[in-house]
This record gives structure tokens, C-alpha cells and sequence, in this order.
């Protein structure tokens, strides 16, 4: 998976079957994803624009994401998601996701 961060960067992880994005973010370090509940969906500072060409593949998000989202992003998008939610699925190979500049 590939995460871009706000000035450009490119940071690609592996991720396992099963564990968030942002797991695997945080896992492998990558800037932008502070986490700070711990994927509790609660606090949307995993915040990532998916790439267009993913949104189908990962979904809307639930109720309580869609209004973290609502509350807690300055900058939402209509393909926004809490990385915290999204789940690493074999057909997510190659998976893109923009990092906001600015977290929560």
C-alpha cells in the first residue's frame, strides 16, 4: 500500500489480511497518521483521501466513521475515510490514500 503525504512524499508499506491501514501506517511509521485513540474509531486523526480508483473497493463509511468525519476534518472529501476503518483485503493490493497536511 501506498501512503502520499501533503508536500509529495511516497511511503510504501506492506500490510497483512486482516489489520487497518492504519495499523500498517503506524507499524511502518509513516508521518501523518497520528492515531492517537489507537483505531478505536474516535478521534479521526488516521484521516486519509483514498484514491478515486479504491473508493469503490473500500467502501462508504459507517455511521459513527461519517460523523467523525463531519466533526473532526477540516478538509473532508468525498472519498475521506479513518484509515482505522478501512481493512486490508487481498484486493486492496497497491492501495493508494492521500495524507492530509494537517491532522486533528
Amino acid at each position: 500500500m501506498i501512503f502520499v503525504g501533503s508536500a509529495g512524499s511516497s511511503y510504501t508499506v506492506d500490510a497483512t489480511a486482516g489489520d487497518s491501514v492504519m495499523a500498517a501506517a503506524v507499524r511502518n511509521g509513516v508521518p501523518g497518521i497520528v492515531a492517537e485513540c489507537g483505531g478505536n474509531c474516535s478521534c479521526a486523526t488516521c484521516h486519509v483521501w483514498v484514491r478515486e480508483e479504491f473508493a469503490p473497493l473500500v467502501g462508504p463509511p459507517g455511521d459513527m466513521e461519517d460523523d467523525l468525519l463531519d466533526m473532526g476534518v477540516s478538509d473532508r472529501r468525498s472519498t475521506s475515510r479513518l484509515s482505522c476503518q478501512i481493512r486490508v483485503t487481498p484486493e486492496l493490493d497497491g492501495l493508494t490514500v492521500d495524507i492530509p497536511p494537517e491532522q486533528p
